[in-house]
Formats: C-alpha cells, sequence, structure tokens
C-alpha cells in the first residue's frame, strides 16, 4: 500500500496562495515575494544590454557577415533577409566601403537585392541616411514587389531622421518610381504633403 506524506507546514505555506489588488490568486513563495517578480524587475536591464549589445562594433575577424554573404544561396524567404541583414550586414558595413551593397543590388537574385536595402535600415538608425539613399535609387525600379516594398520603407525611415532629404529624393522621382513605394515612403508624412505626393 502507498502512503501519501502530508506536506509540513513550513512546506504549505511556501505554496500559499493570497489574494491579489486585482482579486486574482498571487503564487508566493517562502521570501513572501510574487513568484516571477524578480524576473519582470530584470526585464529594463536586460533591455539595456541588448541595446549595448547592438551598438557593439564587430571585430575584424567576425565571421558572421562573411557567412551570411558566402551563403545566401541558402536565403530563400524574405523574413531570414530582414531579420539579419540589417543586424549582420548593415552592422558590418556601418564604418565600410559599401561595395559589397551595391554588388548585392545589381544581383539577378531577389534576395540579394533585398539584402541591400534591408542592411541599410542600420545605417539610418544610426544617423547616415546617404547610404539608404544611394542603393533606393539603384533599386527604385526593380519590377518585383519585394524589393518596391523594403526601399519605401527605407526612405520613410531616412524621413524620420532627415524629412528634407527624403522630400528632395522624391521631388526627384515621385513621377516614375512604383506606387507602392511611393506609399511606404510617405507614410509617415504630413497628411497634407502625403496627399499631395501621392496626386503628383
Amino acid at each position: 500500500m502507498v502512503t501519501h506524506r502530508r506536506p509540513s507546514a513550513g512546506r504549505r505555506a511556501d505554496r500559499r496562495c493570497e489574494r491579489g489588488a486585482d482579486g486574482r490568486n498571487v503564487r508566493r513563495g517562502a521570501d513572501d515575494a510574487p513568484i516571477g517578480a524578480g524576473a519582470a524587475q530584470d526585464r529594463p536591464l536586460r533591455r539595456r544590454r541588448r541595446r549595448h549589445r547592438d551598438h557593439r562594433r564587430p571585430d575584424e575577424g567576425d565571421l558572421r557577415p562573411q557567412l551570411y554573404l558566402r551563403r545566401h544561396d541558402r536565403i530563400n524567404v524574405w523574413d531570414l533577409v530582414d531579420r539579419a541583414a540589417p543586424r549582420v550586414v548593415g552592422w558590418y558595413l556601418l564604418d565600410k566601403p559599401r561595395d559589397p551593397l551595391f554588388e548585392l543590388a545589381g544581383s539577378d537574385d531577389v534576395w540579394r537585392r533585398r539584402t541591400a536595402i534591408t542592411a541599410t535600415f542600420w545605417f539610418v538608425r544610426n544617423g547616415d541616411v546617404e547610404g539608404a539613399l544611394e542603393i533606393a535609387e539603384v533599386l527604385l525600379h526593380d519590377e518585383e514587389d519585394l524589393i518596391n516594398k523594403p526601399v519605401g520603407t527605407a526612405l520613410r525611415e531616412v524621413g524620420k531622421v532627415d524629412e528634407p532629404r527624403l522630400l528632395t529624393f522624391l521631388d526627384e522621382h515621385v513621377a516614375t518610381m512604383p506606387r507602392v513605394t511611393l506609399r511606404y515612403a510617405v507614410e509617415k508624412l504630413s497628411p497634407g504633403r502625403r496627399d499631395e505626393l501621392m496626386s503628383r
């Protein structure tokens, strides 16, 4: 016959539930602090650590960009590009010549072209809008919707940092650029300015 030992009073106390301010049960541990409270308090610290990690410069021996570019043939969906290109390729090239991006932008492979424009999101995030505008101009009349949309997104992000520079670019190209690209690019402009550009 199997018998079950009753937990001690101390262990029962450790597992007791109490009513919280919102009326729900709050499980408490032996130290009388809500379980999980420590993790919630650590979230701001984790966010600060993540931001610090994002802005560290890669070492010259960092192999991730080379690996990404060398095995680009394994990339065949847009979300792989969008997740990796800014933080791997853009991050690496932030203070380097942008020749690899122009090479990617001239590729027949749509995913390489998408990498070229998506990598520039990291430049814009760090205040460099010219790199994004140069690649956007190369890809501005691409026939693929998978390129038109990220080009528009890059232009929109440029406008958040330097709206006059975006407006100058749009004035030069609004008559011939794809409408989907223009629609993405003007998304954050004032309604009046947005309507005026979309009506051209």
